[in-house]
């Protein structure tokens, strides 16, 4: 397909119709990777069809949604282990998620694959009109604020009362902190410089420091998310994504604890057993080995 053209506004003669309204180019080195996705959509409806699988049967859009979830930690794992064939196959069970939940949507007559991809692709020419129009940019930063202008005019149909309505509230708690942020910083409410920020989350510490004095358990839950929301924008201001840097602060605890009980074992100790100052002394040999 040629820049700048959408499937509507390109021959019919440049396209294969594979299924549900899956196009690709007909000498399109790729079109066998279309042929694939094909396939895929054929073992789904073998396994919802007549005699198909009793699992795979019983499934609905609510039971399969832990499965959805936990796939996409799945991948996020793998890109971080930097290991391309795990990656290559969990990105496979999280592409059958999709291709489960459009089955589904197809059978109740909502919705098809051909409408999820029909969607998206709509979606991704429309904001990146720098690319596929003749919007000029200069910058991500710049990208990314034609692309939340797009998107407003996207939902004028159905207008938000807010600016941060359509952030989903399932998300993360720290993904989710980022967002709101985000799309707060977009409309110039957002400090100065890192320094503020950073002044911003020693005060928001102090506070907390206050309503552990106090006591008051309600108050000291509140402060606590005050604080992890101002250590969200920290990472914010410093491009770092607070959920992968907390990731590896949880790998990095995980090796340095699992060396304390490797040392016990090796010394015939249960960790019950070892003083708080001995598993400190393994921490901290741990911490220059690494």
């Amino acid at each position: 397909m040629k820049k700048g053209k959408s499937i509507e506004e390109t021959s019919p003669n440049e396209l294969t119709v594979l299924k549900e309204g899956i196009y690709m180019k007909s000498e399109s080195p790729n079109n066998k990777y279309a042929k694939e996705f094909v396939r895929l959509l054929d073992i789904m409806d073998t396994l919802r069809g007549e005699n198909g699988c009793p699992w795979d049967m019983e499934q609905d859009h609510k039971s399969l949604l832990p499965y959805l979830i936990e796939e996409t930690y799945e991948v996020v794992e793998a890109v971080e282990e930097e290991n391309p064939q795990k990656t290559a196959e969990e990105l496979g069970d999280l592409i059958l998620q999709i291709v489960f939940h459009s089955r589904l949507g197809k059978e109740d007559g909502e919705y098809s694959i051909g409408d999820v991809l029909d969607s998206i692709n709509k979606k991704m020419i429309r904001r990146h009109p720098h690319i596929f129009g003749n919007v000029k940019v200069n910058s991500s930063k710049e990208v990314l604020k034609n692309w939340e202008e797009i998107k407003m005019k996207e939902k004028s149909a159905t207008p938000r009362k807010s600016l941060l309505d359509g952030i989903p509230g399932k998300l993360p708690a720290l993904l989710q902190a980022k967002r709101l942020q985000e799309r707060a910083a977009g409309v110039g409410f957002d400090w100065e410089d890192i320094y503020g920020v950073i002044d911003k989350f020693e005060e928001e510490a102090e506070e907390l420091r206050d309503a552990i004095k106090s006591g008051d358990r309600d108050k000291m839950t509140d402060e606590l998310g005050d604080l992890l929301f101002a250590l969200v924008n920290v990472g914010r201001w410093l491009g770092i994504n607070p959920e992968e840097a907390l990731r590896r602060t949880g790998k990095k605890f995980t090796r340095r604890f699992q060396k304390i009980e490797k040392t016990a074992k090796e010394n015939g100790k249960k960790l019950q057993d070892m003083g708080l100052y001995e598993m400190e002394e393994i921490w901290q040999e741990s911490k220059k080995d690494e």
